[in-house]
């Protein structure tokens, strides 16, 4: 069985931090978006990123940040990978990431009439200005991520030029239904999880985040 990448995303707990890394996730994810329930202050995470270890990729997860607060962020953090999570264009991820040296993903949160070729279209344009990958969420007026909405699957586009990795609404139940899914998991390289571990926000759930692990057959 194809195995599925896995990044956890929005501790703000070391203990949260650790429970996930001991059951073998490929990457951890920390929010800096202020508005969110998940956000951390860069103190916060100078003390998560020291509990995780060497081949465990770390996350920072941004919404509109500018580039000055985004280098300063780059500076005062040992990340690995940014994740555009906002309304930021493929040029404007590619500056910003040049700026702080980093990799970078971007989220494209999937509205109602969007179909598999309008997210290849976008997709093309990440991979044009330097993506090493790109989630696909759900689209929410409220909020830019971790809303528990779904988007239709059967709009993930097949011939994707970068790796997708999936988010919105995953659960330990929805992701068993994932898995046995051929045709999905044939356009997937992973999943990104937040709400559907989490007792409230913020705060991971051990029992979700092992139900979830467990039910990928890992």
């Amino acid at each position: 069985m194809k195995k599925l990448a896995v990044k956890f995303c929005g501790f703000t707990r070391t203990d949260d931090l650790q429970t996930a890394i001991a059951l073998g996730v490929n990457a951890v994810g920390l929010v800096f978006y202020p508005p969110s329930p998940r956000a951390v202050s860069i103190a916060t995470a100078k003390t998560l990123v020291s509990a995780v270890p060497a081949f465990t990729t770390i996350v920072a997860l941004v919404v509109n940040m500018g580039q000055d607060e985004l280098v300063n962020l780059a500076k005062e953090v040992p990340f690995d990978i940014v994740q555009f999570h906002g309304d930021e264009t493929p040029a404007k991820c590619q500056i910003l990431a040049r700026a702080v040296n980093k990799r970078w993903i971007k989220a494209i949160r999937v509205k109602n009439d969007d179909t598999a070729t309008s997210i290849l279209t976008q997709i093309n344009a990440l991979k044009t200005s330097g993506a090493s990958g790109v989630i696909l969420d759900a689209f929410s007026d409220t909020a830019y991520g971790g809303t528990g909405l779904v988007f239709d699957w059967t709009k993930i586009p097949d011939n994707s030029p970068l790796p997708i990795y999936l988010a919105g609404g995953l659960t330990p139940d929805t992701i068993g239904e994932i898995v046995n899914n051929k045709a999905l998991i044939a356009k997937i390289k992973g999943v990104d999880v937040s709400g559907g571990i989490e007792k409230e926000k913020g705060v991971k759930c051990e029992i979700k985040m092992s139900e979830f692990i467990k039910n990928m057959g890992k």
